[in-house]
């Protein structure tokens, strides 16, 4: 009789040396409801602090994503866009020069282009202006800094400069030690900034009920599967995304009981279709930080190319520039219609319809649709498919 393997179920990797079992989204499938509602009629708005979104889309504060036009697109759709202030726009006066070297260099002189483009310091001043032609865009505003600089940021920028403020690393805790600095406190920056707070990245229950502790509105979930990162081989760290989600979805729904206060969980990487989305909601995040897929957008400021914030550390570059290419308008990649067979565009029109194959009227229903486990699925009666790369064979 084949053994059932629960998630987080208690393996050997070697003799005494216990691991668990984790799963990403090509491994698991949504269960149809025995109720179905129409997809118009499903709201996949979200809250952060208090405010509330029509969607449930971060775009990634990278340099490929995410510039100060970008932000006001994705804005005007609903979305939340969110600006790094330690990335081109920060460095130099005109960051589509820095990036026209970015796309252009040969693929061999990628990541040692980009460590030179980074090497610019960050400049205060461009951190303002950067923040006051955001402000004058008219939509919600957030941008984002490593720990190391947050507190610096947060005090340049002022209260209420923004509406969402974001600190983010490879790896984020509430408690770091270090020997070297002083480690910033969270619910510092938080009063600095007095605006909603959003931390990351963390794969876990204990870290993400820290975080929540510490006093963030937010957690970022994933280490690793970004289309463009490479941390999982150069360092070895990670943990599937659905895994990741569930595990701090549950310390989410723990700190709100113990609480009261209910922090929004954003599954941040590894989406790349429609069915993505849709399983991130289902294993528990409130809403989902993409960058790849929107870095193919026209607007995109990275031209149909895509790099990791970490490709630059001149110690150990944690990502790399990849071609994503260009399929059409912001709009068309999160609203459609589209014309693609592989769930690349129209990523919200699938999760509505998700939501409602499922019997999901909204995402906090949509959290708690049945899962499977199903390695199968993406394969299962697709061998045309697959030998002819069309739909789910691409």
């Amino acid at each position: 009789m084949e053994q059932k393997i629960e998630a987080g179920a208690q393996l050997e990797a070697g003799r005494g040396r216990p691991a668990r079992r984790a799963y990403g989204f090509d491994e698991v499938a949504l269960v149809p409801g025995a109720v179905t509602i129409d997809p118009e009629d499903v709201d996949i708005s979200w809250s952060l602090g208090g405010r509330r979104f029509a969607l449930p889309v971060l775009a990634s504060s990278m340099d490929a994503v995410v510039d100060v036009r970008f932000a006001g697109i994705l804005g005007a759709l609903g979305g939340l866009a969110v600006l790094n202030l330690q990335g081109v726009a920060t460095r130099y006066e005109n960051p589509e020069a820095v990036i026209e070297r970015i796309v252009t260099a040969p693929v061999e002189q990628a990541v040692p282009t980009l460590q030179q483009v980074y090497a610019e310091p960050v400049k205060d001043e461009l951190i303002k202006r950067r923040v006051a032609e955001l402000r004058a865009l008219g939509v919600p505003t957030a941008v984002a800094s490593t720990p190391a600089a947050a507190r610096h940021v947060a005090g340049l920028i002022g209260p209420g400069g923004v509406d969402v403020f974001v600190v983010a690393s490879t790896v984020t805790t509430a408690r770091h030690l270090s020997s070297r600095y002083e480690t910033p406190s969270l619910g510092e920056i938080r009063e600095l900034v007095g605006v909603p707070l959003i931390a990351g990245n963390c794969v876990t229950y204990e870290a993400g009920l820290e975080l929540m502790r510490a006093g963030v509105d937010g957690v970022l979930v994933g280490v690793g599967p970004g289309a463009a990162c490479t941390t999982r081989r150069v360092l070895g760290l990670g943990v599937p995304q659905v895994t990741a989600v569930a595990d701090v979805a549950a310390a989410r729904d723990d700190f709100e009981a113990e609480t009261g206060k209910r922090v929004g969980v954003i599954a941040d990487g590894g989406m790349r279709v429609g069915g993505d989305v849709s399983k991130a909601i289902a294993a528990g995040a409130d809403a989902v930080m993409i960058g790849s897929p929107l870095a193919r957008a026209e607007e995109a400021p990275g031209r149909g190319f895509h790099w990791g914030m970490a490709t630059s550390d001149r110690g150990l570059p944690r990502g790399t520039r990849i071609r994503v290419g260009t399929d059409g308008p912001l709009r068309q990649i999160l609203l459609g219609p589209t014309s693609r067979d592989d769930g690349a565009m129209n990523l919200l029109g699938a999760l509505r319809l998700a939501m409602g194959c499922c019997g999901a009227a909204n995402i906090g229903e949509m959290q708690k649709v049945e899962l499977v486990i199903a390695p199968a699925l993406p394969s299962e009666g697709k061998v045309e498919q697959r030998a002819q790369s069309v739909g789910m064979g691409k």
